[in-house]
């Protein structure tokens, strides 16, 4: 498979069927189906600009940034459509009608919102594209038109993580009927939701009385890549200067539990940007959950969410490379886990009492050491019992950090004991 070459969307279909069969039964399992959204991207990396999270795909280790970037797009909008879809998709026919409107819909969605983006439906001799054809030709446009590649972890934030819009606003606008008042609609949304994003950057950044150099490259980063129109640029700039009140900061028209999320991370994000969290910022990020509905416990996932992809990914995370931070994100994530353990004992406690295997392991490990092969055992057991607590279902956890050591570390003291 190779995203830089005609037919690659087919490829990717074919090799993806059983993920997205996998898909149709996600929102099942959630509350909502922008959690389970949240859960399918948010480990990938694309809300964050950082397109890493490939897995498994053939030759995807040659592939780059660009080319993974083009894969996340595809398959987030796709398994938008599947998780929002209201019928249950029971055949696999089902699900190639399914697919296929969900080809159809990526095409019209950019043809309509995007204009920039506009692919005629027909060829230069006149024969009609397929869905997938056309669909496979704007998504290679739409990640042409806008992504910035760099070593710089915060230059690809913030040029690249705006692609998360682009799958927040066709979600909705999957639902409607494309008029020309709708289309219109969602062609404002799409300008005031990437202002939203600049205002969200420059509270975040005022948030400790002090405008920090990174900070102030993050701006002229994020303003590149936003395709404002000149006098939003001009308004942006003079908001970055002078500062913004929380209450200055358009909410989602309609209370987006995964808008509001990414909102927040950007903040979180911004704040990281001098590798430096003050207390003052640590407030204003108190504040802005405040004022998005979230609770601090909401505020604590998404800074577990994302110490949990930094530690994960930290081999391709160049930026952040550095031996002082990456003590710091490790301690932090260790005391959050410690703490989400503790207040979910009980639970942990019947999970790994029911799990026979897991069992005489534990029993095993007391008298002899065990084999290399029976540790992975034990510890992909040790996470499965872990993604039974509620904020480990939705929050990815990093298998690769969480090594058997760390995770017998951050489970409840006398845990052990208590569990034969």
């Amino acid at each position: 498979m190779n995203p830089g070459e005609k037919g690659w969307l087919k490829e990717y279909l074919d090799f993806r069927k059983e993920l997205l069969r996998d898909i149709t039964s996600e929102s099942k399992r959630a509350s909502h189906p922008e959690h389970s959204l949240y859960r399918i991207i948010q480990p990938t990396g694309l809300m964050y600009g950082q397109p890493i999270g490939i897995k498994d795909l053939p030759n995807s280790d040659s592939w780059d940034e660009k080319d993974r970037m083009k894969i996340l797009l595809a398959e987030s909008l796709i398994s938008s459509s599947l998780l929002f879809h209201d019928k249950a998709i029971a055949t696999p026919d089902d699900l190639s009608k399914v697919m296929m409107k969900a080809l159809e819909n990526i095409g019209g969605f950019y043809n309509t919102i995007f204009p920039e983006l506009a692919t005629p439906s027909k060829s230069l001799f006149g024969r009609r594209k397929s869905p997938l054809e056309l669909a496979e030709k704007i998504l290679d446009k739409r990640i042409e038109y806008t992504s910035a590649f760099d070593t710089n972890f915060w230059v690809q934030f913030f040029h690249n993580s705006l692609l998360f819009l682009d799958i927040f606003i066709y979600g909705q606008w999957i639902h409607t009927n494309a008029d020309r008042i709708v289309s219109d609609f969602f062609k404002y949304e799409r300008e005031e939701l990437r202002f939203s994003v600049v205002k969200v950057i420059a509270c975040a950044a005022h948030a400790n009385l002090t405008i920090e150099y990174e900070e102030r490259r993050l701006l002229e980063f994020f303003l590149q890549s936003t395709e404002l129109p000149m006098d939003k640029k001009r308004e942006a700039k003079k908001i970055f200067d002078e500062g913004i009140s929380l209450a200055e900061i358009n909410l989602p028209t309609n209370n987006s539990w995964i808008l509001k999320k990414y909102f927040l991370e950007i903040a979180i994000l911004t704040i990281w940007a001098d590798k430096r969290v003050e207390a003052s910022e640590l407030d204003f990020l108190k504040e802005l959950c405040v004022h998005l509905g979230f609770s601090e416990d909401d505020l604590d996932n998404s800074m577990l969410a994302l110490e949990g992809f930094v530690l994960e990914n930290w081999d391709n995370l160049n930026y952040l490379q550095n031996k002082q931070t990456y003590d710091q994100v490790s301690e932090q994530f260790v005391e959050r886990m410690e703490k989400i353990t503790g207040a979910n004992k009980k639970r942990l406690l019947k999970e790994v009492q029911e799990s026979k295997e897991l069992m005489e392991l534990l029993r095993k490990a007391r008298t002899i050491e065990l084999s290399e092969s029976e540790k992975q055992r034990m510890q992909e057991l040790l996470m499965l019992a872990l993604k039974t607590i509620p904020t480990f279902v939705l929050i990815s956890l990093p298998q690769k950090f969480l090594t058997l050591p760390l995770l017998l570390k951050i489970l409840p003291a006398n845990f052990f004991a208590e569990v034969a």
